[in-house]
């Protein structure tokens, strides 16, 4: 099967919620000798791009969503051994707080990035979903000094207007300059984070891991 077909059968399935078929597909891409990142860049994650604009359309529901986040999930399993074979320790990357924005439970994007970040040699602090601005500032406190990335998503612009919070909090308590941070979701775009300061954003997962190796050098 040629890459390109595999990687639009991945995206089928996906969309299509077939959980056992994308665990198939998944397998078989593998075994084809496709990376484990053009798996899920080229395949999964652009199923879970059409399935979520679907449901921002009200074209698939909750549960079609949740269905589709077991199959991402059920992939994962698998791939995950695959990125972890890459990862490296030849130096020391530094450490991701990742989470999910305060009133935000939307956490397939963010796992995936949280995993890219693993592998790509970041120790992960995973802070989970709907996090308070203060127990972020609470997690970057406890580790002054070190080398900290503050990685954030949100998936819905009322979540997204707590990244500028978070931000402003940074500099009262006089942290920003101690740490980068990097957000994500549908809604955040360059401008976004540059109105709030921040230092970055991407598009995707592997980009993400990308961006973050490069503003913690």
């Amino acid at each position: 099967m040629a890459n390109e077909e595999i990687f639009d059968k991945l995206r089928d399935s996906i969309v299509n919620q077939d959980v056992s078929g994308c665990v198939e597909l998944t397998k078989e891409a593998l075994a084809d000798g496709i990376s484990a990142i053009d798996i899920i860049t080229k395949g999964l994650s652009v199923g879970m791009k059409v399935i979520g604009d679907k449901f921002e359309a009200a074209e698939v529901f909750l549960p079609q969503i949740m269905m589709s986040a077991k199959a991402m999930n059920a992939a994962m399993e698998i791939l995950t051994p695959e990125l972890e074979k890459n990862k490296t320790d030849e130096q020391e990357t530094g450490t991701a707080i990742t989470f999910v924005a305060e009133g935000d439970i939307h956490d397939i994007g963010h796992r995936l990035v949280s995993t890219m970040l693993g592998a790509n040699g970041f120790d992960i602090i995973d802070l989970g979903t709907d996090v308070l601005n203060e127990t972020v500032v609470e997690e970057a406190a406890k580790r002054k000094g070190e080398k900290i990335i503050l990685v954030g998503s949100a998936l819905m612009t009322t979540s997204m207007l707590g990244q500028k919070d978070l931000m402003d909090l940074l500099n009262e308590e006089g942290l920003r300059d101690s740490v980068k941070c990097m957000f994500g979701g549908a809604p955040v775009s360059d401008s976004w984070v540059k109105e709030i300061g921040a230092d970055a954003t991407a598009e995707n997962a592997a980009e993400a891991a990308k961006v973050a190796l490069e503003i913690m050098e």
